[in-house]
Formats: structure tokens, C-alpha cells, sequence
């Protein structure tokens, strides 16, 4: 009696491998046929062809490696005697597909490090690249600076928030604490848009005033409100290119300073106290708060309230312009939230190899983070009147 021999099903792995070959040979079909017909094109005539309008002859083909999506391809070209080979259809000296430099960009941006990027694509393609290749294909991103940073700005910007976060940078063969400048505004659609973002040596009075005569240049105008943490160097600078905008201290920042000038035991009493003078349904009423402050709390934490007292005209600028808008435009949080996103990116890299590779990366990131703010109204600017229209509400 015969014995009937057991069939082995194939393994999901050998279906993949099965249908990655199959796709390869597709590819690389394709690829050649292209190439063929440019080399025909070239030469004048098919193969073996014999026409008194040849310009050309065929001088055989050589190798060449290409790294696609769906692994390492060897292909065929083809050469002609006199015009060489048609390096146009895969790119002269290209050794990877455009997909695949666009994934490498993609991870990168996302938070992959550059030695991660070689393992994802061993995995995906069947061959590592090099972190100098990665460094090189990122380098892409230039043009994404270039273009935000040469982007005209249309139409008063009411609202600008400036704000910087640090990160390392190796500068004059040394690793340095170097700051990422952002700024962003709010035009009168209620959108806000990305405005700039630059890397100083330090934030400081010369970098803020750079930025913003960049600004300037593009035609920044109209702003009423320029909203930012209580830098000198900053005031400065926007007292000389935005002379007509008023300066509203991030009520934040603020707070943080306030609170780290009391004991810890009495933080979180006086974070809530603080928070209802700036709540206030007024600045008359913000005024009557902290006046309730100085005479309870305050007597425990003298350098707390005069931290506050200091700094409460700066940081109640915002109720000269519409309640509906007060919430929005008290504080830098949105850039906070921005910033977060670039620690949380830069923590991958560590320190960056220069100052130009940090600007790509915090560009890419910025420009990836908000991306989503074109999809929806920020603020009802309809609402917004001249400051000499609702001061008079404000006092």
C-alpha cells in the first residue's frame, strides 16, 4: 500500500519572500524596458535594426545597484557607443529609489536616530544604510528652511508669539547650549501660521532683532500684540522693529517665576491665588485680586508677591483686546506644546554634528507639528477692534 506523502503548507515567511522576489523581478522588468526604449530613442533604431538614420551603436551594458521599497535590485543598463547611458531614468550616481530616500526623511523627522534608520531599512529593504548616507539624504530639508524662511507673510499679523527653546549643537569643534528662535502669528482668517524659525548662539538681543528684521523684510505688518516670556533682550528688539505693538508678558512664565520664590509647602495655595488675579473678568478686578493677595498670603511670601507686583502691568496687556480672545493670547502655551514636540524629537539625536543640521531637524519638526493649523479657525478676529476702542473696558 502506498504511503501518501504530507504536504508542508508554505510559512507566511515564504510567501513573503516569494511575492518580494516577484515584485523585484517586476521592477527591475520595468526599469529595463524603460531604459531599452531611451537607448533606442538615443541610437535610432531597435537592436539589430540596420537604418541609414542610426545615430548611434550599442556598446554593450553594465550593473547597477538600486535600493528600492521592495529590497536591493540589480539592473541592466544599457550604453550607447557615443552618447553613454541614459543616466536621466535612475539618477545619475543614485544608488537609492526616491521612495526610499522620502521614508528615510519621514523616520527621521518622526524620531528615528540615524543609527535606527539602518536597521529600519535592513528590515524593510534588505540592506542597511550608512549614518553618512542618512545625514546626506536629510539634507533635503534645506529646502524646507529655505522656503519658510524667504516665505512673503500676506496680511496683518494682530497677534505674534515669540518664543526660544535650547538644545546641543557642536560649534568650533565643541558641543554648545545653542537657541532655537520661534515665531508664529495669527492673521486676521483666525489661523495661525508658522512664521519663522532660526538658531542663535544664545537669545539674546541680536538674535531676536535678526529675526524679527527678517520678519520685517517679509512683509510682517499690522502687529497690535506681540506676546513673549519677560526677555530684555527681546523687549528690546521688539521695541525697535515692532515700535506701535504693545508687549504682553506670558502669564506662565509669570507664575513659574512667582511660585519658585515661595516655599514648597505654600506652592500650591499661592499657584491658585495667582491664577484668579489673572482669571479676573477685568484688569480692575485683576488689580482688587492681588490686593486681597498682598494682604493674606502675600505677608508669608513678600518676594513672590514683588515678583508678581512687578510684572502684573506686562502681563494684563491682553485685556485691551476682545474677552473672547483673553485665554489665547495671555500666555506662549501653544509654542510650548511646539517645543515639547522638538524635546521630544531632539532627544534622539543628542547633540546635533553643527548648528545647520539642528535648523533642519527643528524646521522639518515645526513644520510637521503644525501642519494641522490650517484645518481650523483659532481665534473669531471679527471680534478684534482697535485698542483705543476697548481700553476703556480694559481699565
Amino acid at each position: 500500500m502506498n504511503e501518501v506523502a504530507e504536504l508542508e503548507l508554505p510559512t507566511q515567511e515564504n510567501v513573503h519572500a516569494d511575492l518580494r522576489s516577484v515584485f523585484q523581478g517586476a521592477v527591475r522588468l520595468a526599469l529595463e524596458t524603460v531604459l531599452d526604449e531611451v537607448v533606442r530613442d538615443l541610437i535610432g533604431a531597435r537592436r539589430w535594426q540596420r537604418l541609414a538614420s542610426r545615430k548611434d551603436v550599442r556598446n554593450g551594458t553594465y550593473l547597477r545597484r538600486l535600493l528600492t521599497t521592495m529590497g536591493l535590485i540589480e539592473v541592466a543598463v544599457p550604453r550607447t557607443r557615443e552618447s553613454g547611458s541614459p543616466v536621466e531614468v535612475l539618477g545619475r550616481y543614485r544608488r537609492r529609489s526616491a521612495e526610499l530616500d522620502e521614508a528615510i526623511v519621514s523616520a527621521y523627522v518622526h524620531g528615528a536616530s540615524t543609527r535606527d534608520i539602518g536597521d529600519i531599512t535592513e528590515a524593510l529593504a534588505g540592506e542597511q544604510v550608512s549614518r553618512s548616507t542618512v545625514s546626506r539624504v536629510t539634507s533635503t530639508l534645506n529646502q524646507k528652511v529655505e522656503e519658510l524662511r524667504k516665505a512673503p507673510i500676506a496680511g496683518p499679523i494682530p497677534y505674534l508669539f515669540l518664543d526660544a527653546t535650547f538644545l546641543d549643537a557642536r560649534w568650533a569643534r565643541k558641543v554648545e547650549n545653542v537657541s532655537s528662535l520661534v515665531a508664529y502669528g495669527i492673521g486676521l482668517d483666525g489661523h495661525r501660521q508658522l512664521l519663522a524659525v532660526t538658531i542663535g548662539a544664545e537669545e539674546s538681543e541680536d538674535s531676536w532683532s535678526e529675526l524679527l528684521a527678517q520678519l520685517v523684510e517679509r512683509g510682517l505688518s499690522g502687529v497690535q500684540l506681540v506676546v513673549a516670556d519677560a526677555h530684555a533682550g527681546l523687549a528690546k528688539a521688539v521695541r525697535l522693529h515692532l515700535p506701535e505693538a504693545a508687549q504682553q508678558r506670558c502669564t506662565v512664565h509669570l507664575q513659574r517665576n512667582v511660585l519658585s520664590k515661595a516655599p514648597q509647602r505654600l506652592r500650591g495655595r499661592l499657584a491658585r491665588e495667582v491664577s484668579k488675579v489673572f482669571d479676573a473678568p477685568s484688569k480692575t478686578e485683576a488689580r482688587r485680586r492681588m490686593e486681597l493677595l498682598r494682604a493674606g498670603l502675600g505677608r508669608q511670601v513678600p518676594e513672590a508677591l514683588a515678583c508678581l507686583e512687578s510684572g502684573f502691568e506686562a502681563a494684563t496687556r491682553f485685556y485691551a483686546f476682545p474677552e473672547e480672545h483673553w485665554h489665547r493670547i495671555r500666555s506662549t502655551n501653544g509654542l510650548e506644546r511646539l517645543h515639547g514636540e522638538v524635546k521630544r524629537r531632539t532627544r534622539a539625536v543628542g547633540a546635533f554634528p553643527d548648528r545647520a543640521s539642528a535648523l533642519r531637524l527643528v524646521t522639518a519638526v515645526a513644520l510637521q507639528a503644525t501642519a494641522i493649523w490650517a484645518d481650523r479657525r483659532y481665534l473669531n478676529m471679527s471680534l478684534l477692534k482697535s485698542k483705543e476702542a476697548t481700553v476703556a473696558k480694559a481699565a
